[in-house]
């Protein structure tokens, strides 16, 4: 910019720019049989019952080569950088659960990011009220392709009837996630 005096000035765009990372997330698996799962439980209220149940439920179609389980205990915080690793060589495949409030929701789709940039193809489970949050996060820590499983919310004051509704979604989506085939999650919002 010129001054009157014929002087050059710089001047800066306040609002600057912003730049994401888009990471492909890992290869997918053309078969699931004879691999080896781990199960992510972030200690959350009922998180236990839908991973172990999705596990049993998993079990039924799939013969996997062994089911390793974990927890973290913290459900607000992203795992510890040394557990990620432990996963990640232990398991070919791994299911977390569960995103269904707003600190817990993006620390579980941190993890499976994470897990997803050491080569391990991650299924987090999230509900329905924490879609819009799950794609920022997905945006902002670079991993946009990273499907979620999606199950009805609420998740922490269901019966025994509405885990084993939520354990057959999670039972089909995971195996979409896993192999590639799941639809793009499709987030409405509506501006009022």
């Amino acid at each position: 910019m010129l001054m009157n005096d014929g002087e050059k000035v710089a001047v800066f765009d306040p609002r600057g720019a912003l730049r994401f990372e888009n990471a492909p997330v890992s290869a997918r698996k053309k078969d699931l049989a004879g691999l080896r799962l781990g199960i992510l439980d972030n200690s959350k209220w009922n998180a236990n019952k839908l991973l172990r149940g999705a596990a049993a439920a998993l079990g039924e179609d799939i013969d996997f080569a062994e089911v390793n389980y974990y927890v973290k205990h913290s459900f607000s915080k992203d795992a510890a950088p040394e557990l990620i690793e432990r996963i990640a060589a232990e398991n070919d495949l791994v299911l977390t659960a569960i995103g269904d409030c707003g600190s817990c929701c993006s620390a579980c789709v941190r993890d499976s990011i994470a897990l997803e940039r050491l080569g391990v193809p991650s299924a987090v489970i999230i509900t329905t009220e924490f879609a819009r949050e799950t794609e920022l996060t997905r945006q902002a820590v670079g991993m946009k392709a990273l499907e979620p499983v999606v199950i009805a919310h609420p998740v922490s004051s269901i019966t025994a009837e509405e885990v084993a509704q939520r354990v057959a979604q999670i039972k089909e989506q995971a195996q979409q996630v896993w192999l590639g085939t799941k639809a793009p999650l499709q987030v409405r919002v509506e501006l009022q």
